[in-house]
């Protein structure tokens, strides 16, 4: 069965849509429309392997990209490059806002989103979109090689590189597969 391109967070009230997937580019880069509702944001965040660069289709885009805050119209662009502390927010209180964004390399970032999104829409996430189990926060912490701003890089490398090596050891990986993997169709039957 195929993965559908479309996936919807209930608790951040926002879609996105794979409009370029690793596969469809050999893993240079995933392109994803995200529809942002009126006042949706993400935390402050970093990464270390790939880079995002945003580009406004409708509404207005708030980024914070180290400490400055940009606001973007329709056609605006801004890069995050690596290591910089960044989070995007709708700052209208009435519109959704729609954007592209590209991640290069493409990395684990849509197995990531669609584990995120996924336990979000089965109920296994707080309000906030964290896991409730501590062990899909190391999964998906590793799947997707982001760290949080409050804690020192190498406590969080130590610490999510322990718990991921844990997750996958009990199986919480396995458990997350049907998340991102594409499911294979039993002979005879359409998918």
């Amino acid at each position: 069965m195929a993965l559908p391109r479309t996936i919807s967070n209930p608790d951040i009230g926002d879609r996105v849509t794979f409009l370029e997937t690793a596969e469809d580019t050999n893993g240079s880069h995933v392109t994803v429309l995200v529809e942002l509702a009126p006042g949706g944001k993400n935390g402050l965040h970093y990464h270390t392997t790939f880079t995002e660069h945003f580009e406004v289709v409708e509404g207005e885009l708030g980024l914070r990209v180290g400490k400055e805050f940009l606001f973007l119209g329709r056609g605006g662009t801004a890069s995050v490059p690596l290591h910089i502390h960044h989070l995007f927010f709708n700052p209208s209180g009435k519109h959704p806002v729609t954007f592209k964004v590209t991640i290069r390399p493409a990395r684990q970032f849509e197995a990531c989103l669609r584990v995120a999104y996924g336990l979000a829409t089965d109920g296994k996430t707080n309000k906030k979109g964290i896991p409730k189990k501590l062990s899909h926060l190391a999964a998906l912490m590793a799947l997707g090689e982001t760290y949080l701003t409050f804690l020192p890089h190498g406590l969080q490398e130590w610490l999510f590189g322990y718990l991921g090596k844990r997750a996958k050891k009990n199986g919480t990986f396995k458990e997350l597969e049907p998340y991102y993997k594409q499911q294979e169709t039993p002979e005879g039957v359409s998918a």
